[in-house]
């Protein structure tokens, strides 16, 4: 699976910054990643949808779907043994998204009931999907 990681605006969170790197490099080492962090404001939603065309849409969303690794890392084998080789992580702004934005994704992802700050939200995803290409590798990553 391909990746292209979308996200609103650059990350100034120090920690955060460590962590994208960290698994983006992760990652990078196992498949395909391409990382646009999109400048906030007017146009927003339209420029990182035009970024993730082409591409199986997830957005992070509290009202979305939570799951554990192991059915997330089964969503993605699913998705490639459907031919989709591309998918599109998008992270938006601390306003979260629009109905509009919602109805455009493929998958509404939540990491969890509580809110996290989008960063923060970025680094957790990332390394679910680096967890997630472990467990289909049969790699002693993951412990359940």
């Amino acid at each position: 699976m391909n990746w292209k990681i979308i996200a609103a605006g650059k990350p100034a969170l120090a920690f955060a910054r460590l962590g994208i790197e960290e698994y983006l490099g992760r990652l990078g080492a196992i498949t395909k990643v391409e990382t646009h962090f999109v400048k906030t404001g007017s146009g927003l939603h339209e420029r990182m949808l035009a970024l993730s065309e082409g591409c199986h849409r997830i957005l992070l969303d509290e009202r979305g779907k939570q799951f554990t690794s192991r059915t997330f890392a089964a969503g993605i084998q699913k998705l490639e043994n459907q031919s989709i080789s591309r998918c599109a992580l998008l992270v938006g702004a601390s306003d979260g998204w629009d109905e509009p934005m919602r109805s455009r994704a493929n998958l509404l992802w939540a990491l969890g009931t509580l809110t996290l700050q989008h960063e923060l939200a970025l680094v957790v995803a990332l390394e679910q999907i680096y967890r997630a290409h472990m467990i289909l590798a049969g790699a002693p990553y993951h412990r359940d």
